[in-house]
């Protein structure tokens, strides 16, 4: 049985990954109680004991504005820690999944970003995550190079969860409505890797198949959309709150500034993957309904 080694299991896509990646093999979760993941020597020792054959990446230093202050922090999670990984998957003819961001773009296009769109990324986070991509293509890994955005669960610190806390405590707030994005449930990305490395996995021709990928849900919205909606479904489901999406007030960025630039769009084409591996990605509203009926579920 195949070897599979998760890393960054407690954040949002690596719970879910979690709950389906022992489908396709033996899996190892390695969170921060068994390696420091800042320390490159101790993860190296952790996958050559482990030897798997297929590295899965959740891991991130994914805090946004504290990434302008502590630049070489994100690197060495976003960047460094992705060539080792990269590294021993080249040496031992594995395979590595490792998740990316929209924020490796500007934002200026008014086209969905493609695979191969120059980056050319805003703040700290973004040139860290590029500069993993890069690590991970100049090792010359077989690798799944999965992009996403906007990313959202049932659990964990997110947009959906925050507008939700706000609706159910305020009478009335502010989101910001020039921005666009697809939101994506952590259910979906880990859904979509599984799937698309089961069909690596079992490939006569799996080499073919390496490269970056867009994972989104389909459609897109500006924040201020994406509130809306969350408010009307929660609504719709009998979640208490105490305002309506009626009572939510559209904001510009330069109203809402924050310590990172944001892209204006982070609108990605998920064409490519669909197209690889035959798959259907649906509109960005079914999973939304699915978390909010697993939030009202919890409540």
């Amino acid at each position: 049985m195949r070897k599979i080694v998760l890393f960054g299991s407690n954040g949002q896509v690596g719970w879910e990954l979690q709950r389906s990646l022992p489908l396709l093999g033996n899996l190892a979760v390695c969170d921060r109680s068994k390696v420091d993941l800042s320390d490159l020597s101790a993860v190296s020792t952790y996958l050559g004991q482990e030897r798997p054959d297929v590295i899965v990446n959740a891991a991130a230093y994914n805090a946004v504005d504290l990434a302008e202050s502590f630049e070489e922090d994100a690197r060495k999670i976003n960047c460094d820690l992705v060539k080792v990984l990269a590294g021993y998957a080249a040496d031992n003819n594995a395979w590595l999944v490792h998740y990316s961001t929209d924020y490796v773009f500007d934002g200026a296009s008014t086209l969905p970003y493609s695979e191969t769109d120059v980056q050319n990324p805003l703040n700290a986070y973004g040139r860290s995550k590029a500069q993993g991509e890069h690590a991970v293509i100049a090792s010359g890994c077989n690798h799944l190079l999965l992009r996403t955005s906007w990313v959202y669960s049932a659990r964990g610190r997110n947009f959906a969860k925050t507008i939700l806390h706000l609706a159910a405590t305020k009478t009335e707030f502010s989101v910001v409505d020039d921005q666009m994005g697809a939101p994506t449930s952590a259910s979906l990305v880990a859904d979509i890797t599984t799937l698309c490395l089961y069909r690596v996995l079992n490939s006569a021709n799996s080499e073919g198949l390496s490269g970056t990928y867009n994972v989104v849900a389909s459609g897109y919205a500006s924040w201020y959309e994406y509130a809306r909606y969350l408010l009307s479904e929660a609504t719709r489901l009998g979640i208490h709150l105490n305002c309506t999406e009626h009572d939510i007030r559209a904001v510009s960025s330069s109203e809402y500034p924050t310590k990172a630039i944001r892209p204006k769009s982070s609108r990605l084409d998920n064409s490519k993957i669909q197209d690889v591996f035959d798959l259907n990605i649906p509109d960005w509203k079914v999973s939304i309904k699915r978390t909010l009926s697993d939030i009202a579920g919890q409540g």
